[in-house]
């Protein structure tokens, strides 16, 4: 298969961690360390994405409560709600020209608004890599 037919639904893989609004931030932060991930996407029951929650969100939100006895202590609270999303049916090429700006290094991919799955720039650069001439 050419680059230039590759599709995001080619190169993501499976989201291993989300996270529902209603997670405390301390939780978040467990479950993003256990998975060695930077951050997830936030989904209600129907996988719908609301949000996405970053360890910059979360250590955000440490300071504050450990320093400051802040009470916000909800995912829902502290995501980000203005979510960059890719399609699984977006070239990969289109994808790796937004990524080189100052866009998200991951992106959720969603299907009529429900997460499939997740793609980041080493998705990509494998890809691209892959397809490169011996």
């Amino acid at each position: 298969m050419s680059i230039q037919a590759l599709t995001v639904a080619d190169c993501m893989v499976p989201a291993r961690l989300i996270i529902t609004p209603e997670t405390t931030i301390p939780k978040a932060v467990e479950m993003m360390l256990e998975a060695k991930l930077i951050g997830a996407p936030v989904v209600n029951e129907e996988r719908q994405v609301l949000g996405y929650i970053s360890e910059q969100d979360c250590l955000r939100y440490m300071i504050s409560d450990n320093y400051y006895s802040d009470q916000r202590d909800l995912v829902g609270d502290v995501m980000k709600h203005d979510v960059l999303f890719a399609e699984p049916t977006m070239s990969v090429i289109d994808l790796a020209q937004m990524m080189c700006g100052d866009k998200p290094k991951k992106y959720p991919v969603c299907e009529n608004g429900k997460l499939v799955g997740v793609i980041n720039r080493s998705h990509i650069l494998k890809a691209l890599l892959d397809g490169q001439p011996s």
